[in-house]
């Protein structure tokens, strides 16, 4: 476990989110209510459609909530304009996806910089340290290589750097081993750890795979739109049947 500094990084008030379906809404999320400090590993559990993916669109700025707060140390992320999210986005959080996103048509050195690019012209000095987030993922032999000469473990590492380039406050993983086969997704997951419980970083990772669990701080789980805390020693006995996607 790591040596939390107790101070709340992410501070998540009454959150919720409903969308409309012709004449009805449909809620998703209900009343969301948590904090996650500096350093922490938290796995986010959750059935296909319970609303992983929705609550992290929400705290990475990329979708608005129908009501409530997301509170980065000493911005509310809820109180900005689209744009204003954009921004905040490409400096303080980082984004791993399940299904990598990498540009086939650019090299793994030119991913990892892309969102470096965006804000600007890339510094020797960030295009230093991306490298070095390369070798981080045992990757820096491979910055010259196209993403279809990567294994798919080799990509899902390249998405890894990517997000971590431009060291930011918060890293969110959405199912970073839906698509890989067990062995590789074991190597992807002991990266991740060591990311954070070494380079003090701090995680949200939303899974189906209950593997993962043991890896983590603190285990929430979404039931019927409603956020619960589990204990990761207790999780096998607690929950009853697989969970899917």
């Amino acid at each position: 476990m790591n040596n939390l500094s107790n101070s709340p990084i992410l501070s998540v008030s009454d959150l919720s989110k409903s969308y409309q379906e012709g004449s009805k809404s449909r809620d998703v999320l209900q009343g969301l209510s948590f904090e996650i400090n500096r350093g922490e590993l938290i796995v986010l559990l959750g059935r296909s459609g319970s609303g992983k993916s929705t609550l992290l669109n929400m705290i990475s700025g990329m979708d608005a909530p129908t009501s409530g707060s997301i509170r980065f140390q000493n911005t509310d992320l809820t109180s900005l304009t689209e744009s204003q999210r954009t921004l905040f986005r490409r400096h303080s959080i980082g984004i791993i996806f399940q299904s990598f996103n990498l540009i086939p048509t650019l090299t793994v050195e030119e991913n990892i910089l892309l969102p470096l690019e965006l804000d600007g012209s890339v510094t020797p000095e960030q295009r230093k340290k991306a490298l070095d987030v390369l070798d981080e993922v045992g990757l820096g032999d491979r910055n010259r290589s196209f993403p279809d000469l990567l294994s798919g473990g080799e990509q899902q590492r390249v998405a890894i750097a990517r997000a971590l380039a431009h060291d930011p406050m918060l890293i969110l993983a959405d199912e970073p081993t839906g698509n890989l086969d067990f062995r590789t997704a074991e190597v992807v997951m002991t990266i991740l750890e060591r990311i954070v419980h070494d380079k003090e970083r701090t995680m949200l990772i939303a899974t189906h795979d209950r593997d993962i669990i043991g890896l983590a701080d603190r285990v929430l789980e979404l039931r019927e739109g409603v956020l619960h805390e589990i204990d990761p020693t207790s999780y096998a006995t607690h929950q009853s049947g697989s969970l899917a996607g």
